[in-house]
């Protein structure tokens, strides 16, 4: 014979069941609030962040052109349009020539500064867009003409990371660095005198969306 259900019991199981709905229920609205903090503040820190910068970079810049970047994670690395893309960098050949402080002055009007090469690679990119017949303006000075060079966005100066042409740096009163093509040895730096006219290299970080 079926024993009867006492309400008793039917009455305790029914608490129960409420008791882990409600428990269930608040969890995930618990994990539903921390999902839409943490996307506001992924927002802030990185649309927000781009969308400054790339508010500030139209103010320099009406157009800029973007390239699908990464493997694992599409990224969209961008560029004013007419600048030369490479790695992390956009890259402004001038074809204006100026004195060297005209010429860093020209380049930190557009967002960026005189290039500053990190790596044989980048260098050997760069000098593709060149023209053989004209000397460009580097990011490199030695302002107390004592052979203490420096890059203009404090980079240290690292031995590794000399191109010189042979015998040069060569004197103390040219305090600028140029890049120039001297035959038949090909690409190489060049101290020059600040004040004299050259084309230039302009440099600045790619925005990355």
């Amino acid at each position: 014979m079926m024993q009867e259900l006492q309400p008793q019991s039917t009455e305790k199981r029914g608490w129960w069941s409420l008791k882990l709905w409600s428990v269930a229920g608040i969890s995930i609205a618990l994990l539903s609030a921390c999902f839409i903090v943490s996307c506001v503040v992924t927002y802030r820190f990185t649309y927000g962040e781009t969308g400054k910068t790339l508010s500030e970079l139209h103010s320099y810049h009406s157009s800029l052109t973007c390239f699908s970047e990464g493997t694992k994670v599409t990224a969209w690395g961008c560029c004013p349009a007419s600048w030369k893309s490479f790695d992390s960098s956009c890259y402004f050949i001038s074809g204006e020539k100026n004195v060297w402080s005209k010429s860093e002055q020209n380049c930190v009007e557009m967002g960026a500064h005189l290039v500053v090469f990190n790596t044989e690679a980048e260098q050997n990119f760069i000098v593709q867009q060149l023209n053989e017949s004209f000397s460009y303006f580097l990011g490199l000075s030695d302002p107390q003409g004592n052979n203490n060079w420096q890059w203009i966005d404090k980079t240290p100066f690292k031995k590794n990371v000399r191109f010189w042409h042979p015998n040069e740096p060569s004197h103390s009163a040219e305090k600028c660095a140029s890049i120039v093509f001297w035959k038949p040895i090909g690409w190489g730096w060049n101290d020059v005198i600040c004040e004299t006219s050259r084309n230039s290299i302009c440099e600045m970080n790619k925005i990355y969306l």
